[in-house]
């Protein structure tokens, strides 16, 4: 067991049968009364922040987190493939724990969470950017960069993206996994 001295940017502990990270955490030593921790905790499975203040020397539960590469490989419904890169053994995780698994597309690294006790994945960390290919779109403007607007386009893994009047099928665009909106044409 450890203390709230040993918390630090990024540490993984089990509170209130939750795991979280410390996202932030600030050490207060007011004139009156006992100092505390103020944090700012990061739900590992939902990604939820929560607010907390510990008093200073409680003690807390540290837990180990391993993160491994994988390679996605395809997906049977909401079971997906991964092989890992380093010994090629393949691994199958929930498409709940993917944060936008219709952005995945066939050879994609992404890194795997695994919680150290248990040795069960606990979520899927992607990419910030992909770069996939527009399959179908309505034809382009050229030109057409002053005005603000959106059109349609399907992607190489069947999502549809808003992205500008000039983007063409067959563009690379780079899409922002996060949010899951068009970033920028990617020049070939």
């Amino acid at each position: 067991m450890a203390t709230t001295a040993d918390f630090r940017n990024g540490l993984c502990i089990m509170h209130n049968g939750d795991l979280f990270t410390i996202a932030e955490f600030q050490h207060v030593k007011p004139g009156k009364g006992p100092a505390f921790v103020r944090t700012k905790l990061k739900n590992v499975k939902t990604g939820r922040i929560l607010t907390n203040t510990f008093t200073s020397g409680v003690k807390i539960d540290i837990q180990r987190v391993e993160r491994r590469q994988y390679q996605y490989l395809y997906n049977e419904g909401d079971i997906y493939h991964f092989m890992n890169s380093e010994n090629y053994e393949q691994t199958f995780i929930d498409k709940s724990l993917i944060p936008a698994p219709d952005l995945l597309k066939e050879g994609q690294e992404v890194t795997i969470a695994y919680h150290g006790e248990t040795d069960s994945p606990i979520l899927c960390e992607m990419p910030a950017y992909v770069v996939l290919e527009v399959t179908y779109t309505e034809p382009g403007d050229r030109g057409n960069t002053a005005t603000n607007t959106f059109k349609d386009a399907t992607v190489e893994t069947n999502t549809t993206v808003k992205v500008p009047l000039f983007i063409n099928e067959g563009d690379k665009i780079k899409v922002d996994t996060r949010t899951g909106n068009y970033s920028e044409r990617v020049k070939s």
